[in-house]
């Protein structure tokens, strides 16, 4: 009877790593259920030949990770950890937008300029409910996007909620190649020069460089940073171009880790531009190190923020390979502006609010809207400066 009735764990045999690793890695927690559980499922489950121990393992580990209540934290099962990793560093065909989970639904961050999502008018805020017939309710955005993608010249049928009408309609886009545009420039005819960035990638702060030189030859003294549907990327490159505009050592953002410890990113100081009159344009598709950038011009007092408020994305994830081919993106730290202010709790608030307008065409279309309310503030106020 002794025996019979011994703890679950002890009744499991043949398992690699069931003991922690380490006195560190120990804890409180009494994993008698679970073992219980595993024991009831191997032995009491109608489909018992069917039953895979590693896939029990994974879904353990991805549910674990998943009562964290971290959107951006998510493990990856062999075949979605290749996957990952060919969408982070290979071109890739698909629909063009960013995705990511807010409270606990799909939402866009931003549509890709031209891109097939781009023509089709999805919108930064749209709340994906449904991938062709498939509910997207409880998606990680990693697995939103295996079902979204695919090859050039397929079709994804994509059910959308969005603020300010009643029922949710559905949308059909061709998948194509993307090409990720990153910056451009408009030289107004009343003088103001506009620089639009799209994305912080790899090459952002050499192309910044160029449209800053740009912006010289032009002889314009007013400026507009147009980051409306920038949904982020390297954050070198929003401490490089911050560094244009601030003098050496002053703070751009704090990474704070979980042991409370903060890693200062400061300005390189080129301050080419000390008293420029600048306005930055954002919206709920600016995220990341669009907010870096945006947050750090504000609080050091060089340029006000005109549009809606940002999308919130303040947390830096690691990817972590693991054993078998899978692996873990985790966040590791917060984001937080020079004062302090978390990104991730409500994002930015503008300086000025000014709504899109109905009409003002598809979204992403901010060079060539005939009606831009949010640019018209931007000109308003840089010519009172």
């Amino acid at each position: 009877m002794g025996y019979a009735n011994r703890p679950s764990a002890q009744k499991i045999l043949n398992v690699i790593g069931k003991e922690p690793l380490s006195q560190m890695n120990t804890s409180q927690a009494d994993f008698t259920p679970y073992w219980d559980v595993w024991s009831l499922v191997k032995e009491k489950y109608v489909d018992r030949d069917k039953i895979e121990d590693n896939k029990l393992v994974w879904g353990s580990i991805e549910g674990m990770v998943k009562s964290l209540g971290d959107p951006y934290s998510v493990f990856f099962p062999p075949q979605e950890a290749k996957e990952f990793q060919e969408t982070v560093t290979g071109n890739f065909q698909g629909v063009g937008m960013e995705i990511n989970t807010k409270d606990n639904v799909l939402t866009v961050v931003a549509p890709i300029k031209n891109s097939p999502a781009y023509r089709a008018g999805i919108r930064p805020g749209d709340k994906i409910i449904k991938i062709d017939d498939t509910p997207s309710a409880d998606f990680s955005s990693e697995k939103a996007a295996r079902l979204i993608k695919g090859e050039q010249g397929t079709k994804v049928r994509l059910t959308i909620f969005r603020e300010g009408i009643e029922q949710p309609f559905e949308l059909s886009i061709i998948r194509d190649v993307i090409e990720v545009p990153t910056i451009e420039t408009e030289k107004k005819n009343d003088g103001i020069f506009i620089i639009r960035l799209y994305n912080f990638s790899a090459n952002a702060g050499n192309a910044f460089r160029g449209a800053l030189r740009e912006f010289v030859e032009s002889g314009s003294n007013k400026l507009i940073l147009d980051l409306r549907g920038n949904p982020g990327g390297y954050l070198e490159n929003a401490v490089d171009v911050s560094s244009w505009f601030l003098p050496l050592g002053e703070i751009v953002a704090k990474e704070k880790f979980a042991d409370g410890q903060e890693e200062l990113y400061k300005s390189r100081g080129y301050n080419v531009f000390k008293n420029l009159p600048i306005i930055i344009l954002i919206d709920g598709g600016s995220a990341s190190a669009s907010e870096i950038l945006a947050g750090a011009l504000r609080e050091h007092g060089k340029a006000t923020l005109v549009g809606e408020k940002t999308f919130g994305k303040g947390s830096v994830q690691e990817l972590v390979p693991m054993n078998n081919g899978t692996s873990l993106k985790i966040t590791i730290a917060k984001w937080l502006t020079p004062k302090g202010v978390s990104l991730s709790q409500t994002g930015l608030k503008p300086d000025y609010e000014v709504k899109p307008a109905k009409d003002s065409g598809k979204v992403g279309q901010y060079g060539d809207r005939i009606n831009d309310p949010q640019m018209d503030k931007a000109v308003e106020l840089l010519k009172s400066m």
